[in-house]
């Protein structure tokens, strides 16, 4: 029998293990990995007019999460006079830029995303910025460059039908890049000069250099070859995994080395060609919930198996059109699973061990939520596209709405940034504007 894990206890040890803390949010989903935080404070009730402490505009638009470590802000973003991607670090006190560098030339591929999508990772000393374009650059709080590279120029062009984005894992002293891509050229994009192939990529975080790659094959066709999800760390009773959701599969992965640990899937048995992943896994409670695509259900795995799992691990399937998500990861916060529904817009709080739905919440947005949604002080913050920032309390007898703004402009679509808590602000990106708004 596994133990449970009703608050993030594998994700406290993490916490302890690498000295993060639980104020900041060094990475995209948080100082748990889960996209929860246990700090207290925030705000239920604020809008662009009440309760923001600073505004700044940005160069340009882009998608990435802010990164917060103290009084440091760290995103990334287009710049739209010089067409380039910046990674820029913003003061927490009063909103301006403390410095910008130049990380990728150009802007996009395509009208949906930029390549300022993947969000920063930080260890309080250093940060690490990747773009659409693979380059993956160090810098230290000042801004001096300690190393960078790019991945296409050293693995070949990405063969992804759309801009490719996934964050870089930062844990244990190792930074980590999951590639999951077509095995062929797609729109005149991918190498023809040898093979493509989908990896776990391991390097020094001080210097960059490759420590491994370890290829992570599927049997997925087409677009469902194609993974936008990042790699997310767990440690379950005792053993530490990395987890990877994409080309149809879920798998767990030895951090030392790469080795896949065990693997479950399919949920794709009819072989759909255009399955690609977008959400991450989530861990909790001794469950990992990997979202099958486009309205599919959402699955609970039970953790901790070895080699080819069989269909006993899975302890349950969402049923019905409201428990899905095509493009939030999943929430775990405070013992429960969140699952937003980006196309319905509607937030369901579901059991981990029996999948069952305590209450599912109609958001009222206008248009799709396509970022993930943040648990923090006894509440779960969402954005849609166009800036409507939903709050929502938590918890079992929740999924009361405690208050609706408007951040975006009217001329927004994309905005796709998590609301960040740390320090006592809570982060909120829209298309080109970060606002920073406290209690």
């Amino acid at each position: 029998m596994t133990t449970r894990h009703l608050l993030p206890t594998a994700a406290v040890i993490l916490l302890a293990s690498s000295s993060i803390m639980a104020d900041n949010w060094p990475n995209w989903r948080g100082p748990f990995y889960n996209g929860s935080s246990v700090e207290k404070g925030f705000p239920s009730v604020f809008s662009k007019t009440q309760g923001v402490a600073w505004q700044i505009q940005l160069p340009g638009p882009g998608a990435s999460t802010p990164i917060v470590w103290k009084n440091a802000v760290f995103l990334t973003s287009v710049d739209e006079k010089t067409e380039n991607v910046v990674g820029m670090r913003i003061d927490a006190n009063s909103g301006k830029i403390v410095w910008s560098v130049p990380l990728s030339s150009g802007t996009h591929i395509d009208e949906r995303s930029t390549y300022a999508s993947s969000s920063a990772v930080t260890d309080g000393k250093t940060v690490w910025f990747f773009t659409g374009k693979g380059d993956l650059a160090a810098y230290d709080f000042e801004g001096q460059e300690i190393w960078r590279r790019n991945i296409e120029k050293d693995y070949g062009a990405f063969a992804f039908q759309w801009t490719f984005s996934s964050t870089p894992l930062l844990y244990e002293g190792t930074l980590y890049l999951q590639i999951l891509q077509r095995d062929v050229p797609v729109n005149e994009r991918g190498r023809t000069d040898g093979p493509i192939k989908s990896f776990l990529l391991a390097m020094e975080p001080d210097t960059g250099k490759t420590k491994w790659e370890s290829e992570r094959t599927t049997d997925a066709v087409q677009e469902s070859k194609e993974a936008y999800s990042t790699p997310i760390p767990i440690l379950h009773d005792g053993r530490a995994e990395i987890l990877i959701a994409g080309g149809d599969y879920l798998t767990g992965h030895d951090p030392a080395n790469g080795k896949e640990l065990w693997r479950w899937g399919t949920y794709n048995q009819e072989k759909i060609g255009h399955w690609r992943t977008v959400t991450s896994p989530v861990y909790g409670d001794g469950i990992i919930l990997v979202s099958a695509p486009k309205g599919a259900p959402v699955y609970g795995i039970q953790a901790g198996g070895n080699g080819f799992l069989l269909d006993t691990f899975r302890r349950w399937t969402s049923e019905g059109k409201e428990v899905t998500t095509d493009v939030p990861t999943p929430l775990f916060y405070d013992g429960y699973f969140y699952i937003l529904n980006d196309r319905l817009k509607i937030l369901n709080c579901v059991q981990p061990q029996s999948g069952a739905v305590l209450w599912s919440k109609p958001l009222g947005a206008k248009v799709k939520m396509e970022a993930s949604p943040t648990g923090v002080d006894g509440k779960i913050y969402m954005i849609s596209h166009l800036g409507e920032v939903i709050v929502v309390s938590a918890g079992p007898e929740g999924g009361k709405i405690l208050n609706t703004a408007t951040f975006g402009e009217p001329q927004s679509v994309y905005i796709r940034a998590s609301i960040v808590p740390a320090n006592g602000t809570l982060y909120i990106r829209t298309d080109d504007t970060l606002y920073a708004v406290r209690k």
